[in-house]
């Protein structure tokens, strides 16, 4: 992963790291904090969350002020080192982790936004194996619109699947994650790339 920032795959920002527009993009950006934020705070004792693929930090910054501690994680040690450097609340930490081999920081709530998209499904399958331990989970996906085949197998990198009018659904085959229930908190239309951006809530 560490090439998608070398090489500017995702775009380019004013600084060293720039995760994309689905994390920079004022309309994907605010009304997702708009919707998390009121989640984390409808909670009299602030949650632990641990977001994975945390990336630039441009969205899990201003959620920081509602967690209880905020663990953020990501695969490329430069980014996180950097980060580090960059973002130094009292409550927040980062973490330089494989999110599908090593083992994952404890917490109350897990947010995972676009990252499974991009990932195989053998990759997949191992992460959610882990997610059982936490309580819940919001998950943001860029799908394609109206009917598609789910979870189509893919190779990781910076692609999605929606190139073959595929998107992750944790629900279904292969994967049949089990919940106690599921809320969709937010749907966006994205100015480029097609499709829709859903972040669901589940709870464990």
């Amino acid at each position: 992963m560490s090439q998608i920032y070398t090489q500017k795959l995702w775009g380019k920002g004013s600084g060293n790291f720039y995760s994309g527009d689905g994390s920079h993009d004022e309309h994907l950006v605010n009304p997702y904090i708009e919707v998390v934020s009121n989640f984390l705070q409808s909670f009299e004792l602030p949650l632990i969350v641990c977001d994975l693929g945390c990336g630039d930090f441009n969205v899990g910054k201003q959620l920081v002020p509602f967690c209880n501690r905020y663990k953020a994680v990501d695969i490329v040690p430069e980014l996180i080192d950097f980060n580090r450097q960059i973002f130094t609340q009292d409550n927040l930490e980062f973490f330089c982790l494989d999110i599908s081999s090593d083992t994952l920081p404890s917490a109350d709530c897990i947010i995972l936004r676009q990252v499974l998209q991009h990932l195989s499904n053998d990759e997949i399958s191992k992460i959610l194996d882990k997610l059982t331990e936490y309580s819940f989970i919001i998950l943001t996906e860029h799908i394609p619109e109206g009917q598609f085949q789910a979870n189509k197998d893919i190779i990781a990198g910076q692609g999605t699947r929606l190139k073959l009018q595929s998107g992750v659904d944790i629900l279904v085959s292969p994967f049949q994650f089990t919940v106690k229930s599921n809320q969709c908190l937010l749907s966006l239309s994205p100015a480029t790339h097609g499709g829709r951006i859903v972040t669901m809530l589940y709870e464990l």
